[in-house]
């Protein structure tokens, strides 16, 4: 399964919201997220409208980013097709919190808001009364409710979160970036000996992996809730990767040679974080990721600028 979202600030995607702003180009994009990418002539004749009337609106959703096209060979000539970017769109108020202290920036990513996934069963996604959607079921990622998610869990694949690049914002020098998550490997029941190789991604370079020992259950998380069965995964390990000039840290231990500049930071206005299992891992072990409500940290997954 593979999806892709896009997150949006109503306030900072004014472009997107306006995109938007329309019953066709809502009908535009329902219909191209339906039945995949169409021609120009497709589309005019399942909406039963003018061609420019549709080309001009095409053209709108192209701007803003909601749709790319490309040109093909057809029978004479060639013909242009339309695809939707995205196969869902979030508008944000609170959810992502953000503060600035004298260490740096902190923004506060709630587990169930990534917005791009590609899990495998056993998996996923639980909030703080009751399970979401169904269990093993991949397709469950995508179901709205997952922005209450307190607990994720999935075999292989991973999960990405699209960060504000704040310091580009404030047109300040960066120097570190720091991500911190509660994380413990998945399996069905728990094992403390059960390793997972647990990557991380960032602007689409592999930073580094740390290993987990085990999928933690031998007492109750202290904020898992009383409904979660003793059976299931109660807690993890809080984790830091460190990213700067020197190289890339697990919890102060150097473990890659990835530098911040590699990463490329001032060349993106988001910064992209994947976490998962990859198909290649030597101990394929599944990921816990635990949010607010569950395990032993009330926190979410925390990006620092330094």
């Amino acid at each position: 399964m593979s999806e892709k979202f896009l997150v949006i600030d109503p306030e900072e995607n004014q472009d997107v919201i306006k995109g938007l702003a329309s019953p066709l180009r809502v009908s535009i994009l329902k219909l191209l997220g339906t039945n995949g990418p169409m021609n120009v002539n497709q589309i005019t004749e399942a909406l039963d409208l003018p061609q420019s009337t549709v080309s001009s609106n095409l053209q709108i959703l192209e701007d803003v980013g909601l749709v790319v096209t490309r040109t093909q060979k057809a029978r004479k000539g060639s013909q242009k097709v339309c695809e939707s970017t995205f196969s869902e769109i979030l508008v944000a108020f609170t959810d992502v919190r953000s503060d600035q202290n004298n260490d740096g920036i902190e923004v506060s990513m709630p587990i169930g808001l990534y917005t791009q996934c590609e899990v495998s069963a056993p998996c996923g996604l639980c909030g703080s009364d009751s399970v979401i959607g169904l269990l093993d079921v991949p397709d469950t990622f995508l179901d709205p409710d997952r922005m209450k998610a307190g607990l994720l869990w999935f075999n292989r694949g991973y999960v990405e979160y699209q960060f504000p690049n704040n310091a580009k914002l404030k047109n300040a020098e960066l120097t570190e970036i720091e991500f911190s998550m509660e994380l413990s490997s998945e399996v069905p029941g728990t094992s403390a000996d059960w390793p997972s190789d647990i990557s991380l991604d960032v602007n689409g370079v592999d930073v580094a992996t740390w290993t987990s020992p085990g999928d933690f259950g031998d007492k109750r998380g202290v904020l898992t809730p009383e409904w979660w069965k003793l059976q299931g995964s109660q807690y993890g390990m809080l984790k830091t990767w460190r990213i700067n000039g020197r190289g890339s840290f697990v919890d102060g231990v150097r473990v890659s040679d990835v530098t911040l500049a590699d990463l490329k930071i001032d060349s993106h206005r988001s910064i992209r974080m994947r976490i998962g299992v990859r198909d290649t891992a030597d101990h394929p072990g599944g990921i816990n990721i635990f949010g607010r409500g569950f395990g032993n940290y009330d926190q979410d997954i925390i990006m620092r600028l330094h």
